[in-house]
């Protein structure tokens, strides 16, 4: 049996990844930082009869990775599938405009977005180079692709994440591992911030993404069938229509 080790577990799209998994019969290995929701979690996956294991761990910092994979691996066997999905930033961090953004202020943004991915690809890249199999996918903000400068230093940063990627996705490719680029523009219906921006039995007040058709495009990114998908619903892109790049 395959296993998935999805980092950054949430009720919106790192849940509908694991559902996506395990409805292909990947064993499930859930991360995330607020371990009050693991028992309702692993409730949702019951039904599909896979095995899963719920860690709580940070993974943007210092072993959060290493522990958490170890943990998932210890129970649920070697991971084939990472899917890197740990939330930005803390949205109650106040976010500086790029003319107000200093070099300590990219300092920081890099090294909350982009370490924590490098980690996680030192842990698990040499085993999966070495049987020649496996996939990381990582998730990026679509600053990444067009410039927002009311983000401040997240934009350059998640830009790096998404250089990084694709840079890592060239390097592996010929020795059967995978690297996807997954790039999100919009609210995220069932996720925290679209919980705390929408009013219980009404509409969002702003477009939205829909975690499961996002995590059919995780599924594609991970078996390899595309290298970059992209999904924009603010208008930052030509069309409201995902975007995908071809292997």
């Amino acid at each position: 049996m395959s296993t998935i080790a999805v980092l950054g577990a949430g009720p919106g799209l790192g849940m509908s990844v694991a559902q996506r998994f395990a409805k292909e019969g990947y064993a499930v290995g859930l991360v995330s930082r607020n371990a009050d929701r693991h028992p309702g979690y692993l409730e949702t996956l019951a039904p599909s009869g896979v095995r899963t294991v719920a860690i709580a761990a940070d993974v943007r910092e210092a072993g959060g990775a290493a522990r958490a994979l170890a943990e998932i691996t210890a129970v649920l066997g070697p991971i084939d599938v990472v899917y890197h999905g740990p939330g930005a930033h803390d949205l109650s961090a106040p976010t500086v405009d790029i003319l107000e953004t200093g070099p300590d202020d990219i300092r920081r943004a890099t090294a909350e977005i982009v370490e924590p991915a490098a980690e996680v690809a030192s842990l698990v890249l040499p085993t999966m180079r070495s049987r020649g199999s496996g996939s990381l996918v990582y998730v990026s903000g679509v600053s990444a692709l067009v410039p927002m400068p009311f983000l401040g230093p997240y934009a350059p940063a998640s830009g790096a994440l998404r250089t990084y990627a694709r840079t890592l996705a060239a390097a592996v490719a010929e020795v059967g591992v995978h690297v996807g680029s997954l790039v999100l523009g919009g609210l995220i219906e069932r996720g925290d911030i679209h919980q705390m921006l929408t009013e219980p039995g009404t509409p969002a007040p702003y477009a939205t993404l829909d975690p499961d058709e996002i995590a059919d495009a995780v599924w594609r990114l991970a078996s390899g069938l595309e290298d970059e998908v992209v999904f924009d619903v603010l208008g930052a892109q030509s069309s409201d229509e995902p975007v995908s790049r071809d292997r």
